[in-house]
């Protein structure tokens, strides 16, 4: 029988080769099934009982957050369920296990519209006031870097890994790369984000050297997430906003707003890269804002004549 180490290995493999799957969920797979290992303390795969993934999974919610703790018994379940399909295992421990917990819901961080016209023009202004020709680029660079993330509300990672040819300029129309290489298009609406992004674009086609990717450093390498989070983080002190800002709150803040705007959340689905409309359903919490105009609008207190 086949060691637990030889299992996973075998297993990352035919992820990598066989599945394809993207370097992120690689790394989340090896680091998740490498403290598995490490927890279960067994050598042989057919030792596995599922009183012992019992003891492992009560370990986790000990350690980790609910949706952390749901990622990590996927990842585990997910070998199981390989070595199934190989025939390394005759029987799957986890089919004789009820695993049921509720994650507790979490609304999505948005940002006020009226922060973002600050955060936004704050970068704009430091644009103008740039003393040297490399504080201007950099202040241009981040400024596409912001308009982008609010139009499209792509991920950060989307973002930064956008090449040259996946941005399409003359109809402002932009191809992401999601979650498990998916793709989808999503068109700019703004003339002002487009204009800037061309800016941005005319600019910087000469410093990209060897680079394929649209959105480069000063020294003409990829840009970092880290980057854009300083980036954010350093608009966000200029501006005195108090609120702590990250990239993926301009998603949140993007759904939302349409979703405010009554656009069909299918829409909204197909935007976000989302592959369930499950996904998508939590943005479904009405804003304060459009709470209060329902209630003030619709409620039948109104036709009251107290």
């Amino acid at each position: 029988m086949d060691t637990l180490n030889e299992c996973i290995k075998n297993y990352l493999e035919y992820c990598n080769f066989q599945k394809c799957l993207d370097t992120k969920t690689l790394k989340a797979y090896r680091i998740d099934l490498r403290q598995f290992s490490d927890q279960i303390r067994t050598i042989a795969i057919d030792e596995i009982t599922a009183a012992s993934l019992e003891q492992y999974i009560a370990h986790l919610h000990g350690r980790f957050k609910p949706k952390t703790v749901k990622r990590k018994i996927a990842s585990v379940k997910a070998l199981f369920h390989y070595l199934e399909y190989k025939e390394i295992l005759d029987c799957n421990p986890f089919n004789k296990m009820c695993i049921r917990f509720r994650e507790p819901v979490i609304l999505p961080k948005t940002i006020p519209l009226h922060t973002v016209e600050l955060f936004l023009s704050t970068i704009y202004r430091q644009r103008q006031a740039a003393v040297t020709y490399c504080q201007e680029q950099n202040a241009l660079r981040d400024a596409a870097v912001a308009e982008l993330l609010f139009a499209t509300g792509m991920r950060i990672s989307e973002l930064c890994s956008l090449k040259v040819d996946d941005v399409n300029l003359c109809d402002g129309t932009i191809l992401i790369y999601g979650k498990g290489s998916k793709e989808r298009r999503i068109q700019i609406g703004s003339e002002a984000v487009i204009h800037i992004l061309k800016e941005y674009n005319d600019s910087f086609r000469d410093k990209r050297l060897s680079s394929s990717n649209f959105f480069i450093n000063y020294s003409g390498k990829a840009l970092s997430d880290q980057a854009v989070r300083r980036m954010i983080n350093k608009y966000t002190s200029l501006a005195s906003i108090e609120q702590h800002i990250t990239p993926h709150m301009f998603r949140h803040t993007f759904a939302t707003g349409l979703l405010d705007a009554d656009v069909d959340i299918r829409y909204i689905q197909e935007m976000l890269g989302h592959s369930s409309i499950n996904v998508t359903e939590i943005y479904t919490h009405v804003s304060m804002a459009k709470q209060k105009n329902i209630l003030a609008t619709k409620h039948p207190r109104k036709y009251f004549h107290v």
